[in-house]
């Protein structure tokens, strides 16, 4: 598989500065996101980011690493740099690995690339899991997606999609059960994950593509690929995803669980 893993880390961050250099058991967060990253073996792993002080640390950590432009609105269009940087071929799997999973399993960034790689009618590909709390389904801050049997993705929202009318309306049906697992048995709402693998053709494409109303309205930029028609590929994750970090307290958590594991080890 002709793969190239990128993670975007971008030096500020509104809700924890610094986000990239935080200590995490020891190593700074984005050297446990690349060696999360190297684990998967799919292919060498680039750390993209804006500011000299990841340069320093993932240079003395031995990672490969490039800086980018400050001006990117997204992690994909940091991506789309690097892309352009490297020259790389157009059927090249770039995987885009957040800098801020830490705990993300290997096999998942093994499974989005094959997924890709093997499909090439597909630009992006992707993954979800099953909702699994009713109340999440209402959270705006988890992404929903819909997708068909072949794995073609419908549509993503922060809206609770598809709109179960018998169960959510009052007076149509039951009312919203705060924990329930009805959601799950019936198995039509999934959790996006925020693990891509595109073509190097297509970060290309996009990157000269403006953002489209249903982008603007959802800040959800994989619309604004549906929209221009390209397909992407979702598929349930073959194991759940560990925390990402967005907040002091998610940091504080994901330091308890390797804590944890250093302590099983």
């Amino acid at each position: 598989m002709n793969c190239l893993v990128v993670i975007p880390a971008r030096y500020a961050s509104a809700r924890l500065p610094g986000k990239p250099l935080a200590d995490i058991a020891g190593k700074p967060m984005v050297i446990r996101v690349h060696e999360r990253a190297v684990a998967s073996g799919v292919g060498p792993v680039v750390v993209a980011t804006d500011d000299e002080r990841v340069v320093a640390v993932a240079r003395a950590s031995g990672a490969d690493v490039v800086l980018t432009s400050r001006a990117h609105a997204s992690g994909t269009d940091r991506i789309a740099e690097v892309a352009a940087m490297r020259g790389l071929g157009p059927e090249t799997v770039v995987v885009n690995v957040q800098g801020d999973e830490p705990l993300l399993p290997p096999s998942l960034i093994e499974q989005v690339a094959s997924n890709l790689s093997d499909r090439p009618n597909f630009a992006i590909a992707s993954l979800c899991e099953a909702i699994e709390r009713e109340e999440e389904i209402f959270d705006p801050g988890v992404v929903k997606v819909v997708f068909g049997a072949h794995g073609r993705a419908a549509y993503f929202s922060r809206a609770p999609i598809p709109y179960r009318r018998k169960r959510f309306d009052p007076g149509v049906g039951t009312s919203r059960a705060g924990t329930s697992r009805a959601c799950a048995a019936a198995g039509l709402h999934y959790r996006h994950i925020g693990l891509y693998a595109y073509r190097a053709k297509f970060l290309a494409r996009f990157a000269s593509l403006a953002p489209v109303p249903s982008e603007l309205a959802e800040s959800l930029e994989q619309l604004r690929a549906i929209h221009h028609g390209f397909l992407i590929h979702m598929e349930v994750a073959r194991e759940r995803p560990g925390p990402g970090v967005d907040t002091p307290a998610d940091l504080e958590r994901v330091r308890a669980i390797f804590e944890a594991m250093a302590s099983d080890g």
